[in-house]
């Protein structure tokens, strides 16, 4: 089991800075908006792990997944943030962390669960980082181990973030979003297509997985994103600049 005592991180102040203060009201109050969606949409849930995805790179997701996290942990409520894109990982460069030991090296059997937990990145947030890209991310992800891990960290955290590779490139995220309470799909405006979206959906249906909603990132404060996106009014989904 590993240590909840363990000394906070040096990095907690700058990283409380960089992403809460030093952005404008209107994105930290459209993350807590996002915030308030999940918490509603959880709340019937046994299970509070939530995967972030989307269907294509260079959506924001990281971002996305690491400011929703940072908020989440405000409430007071305990927070990890696993780095499960093990191709192209980004969590501990914004948090500004090592990554020389991760979840690569947890999976594995080469390190266990005290040496890859940065605890207090930010106030009741921790953080897994991705550790060393392996050669098999995807079956690393589908093991009985990360099933294993997932379980051991719902008896310490109220909730999980798990920021995971685009859907529709590799079936990474499609192992885990079957394993948790749900999925956030994170897309860019004028980026992310209605067809690039819709294939995500789908891959998230074929294995009885659930949305969680939708968050539209780079979004101008003088366009509506809700006029681009009307077709998928059915699903909750909220709107922020990262």
């Amino acid at each position: 089991m590993f240590n909840q005592n363990k000394k906070p991180n040096s990095a907690s102040s700058r990283v409380q800075n960089k992403l809460t203060q030093a952005i404008p009201f209107q994105i930290v109050e459209a993350y807590k908006n996002v915030r308030t969606s999940l918490l509603f949409s959880l709340a019937p849930a046994s299970q509070k792990s939530i995967v972030v995805s989307s269907a294509e790179p260079d959506t924001g997701k990281s971002t996305t997944c690491s400011n929703l996290a940072i908020t989440m942990s405000q409430t007071g409520a305990r927070v990890v943030l696993i780095d499960a894109d093990m191709r192209k990982p980004v969590q501990h460069k914004i948090f500004q962390v090592n990554n020389t030991t991760g979840l690569s090296e947890l999976l594995s059997g080469f390190a266990n669960l005290n040496d890859v937990i940065h605890s207090d990145v930010a106030s009741k947030l921790d953080l897994i980082t991705s550790g060393p890209i392996p050669p098999n991310p995807s079956e690393l992800l589908g093991s009985e181990s990360m099933e294993k891990l997932l379980e051991v960290l719902s008896e310490h955290y109220d909730y999980i973030f798990i920021d995971t590779p685009p859907i529709n490139v590799v079936a990474d995220s499609l192992l885990l979003c079957g394993k948790t309470a749900g999925t956030l799909l994170v897309t860019r405006q004028k980026q992310t297509t209605y067809d690039e979206l819709d294939k995500a959906i789908d891959n998230i249906k074929s294995i009885d997985g659930n949305i969680l909603g939708v968050v539209i990132t780079d979004v101008k404060e003088h366009e509506k994103p809700y006029a681009y996106y009307k077709s998928y009014k059915s699903y909750d989904y909220q709107y922020g600049r990262s």
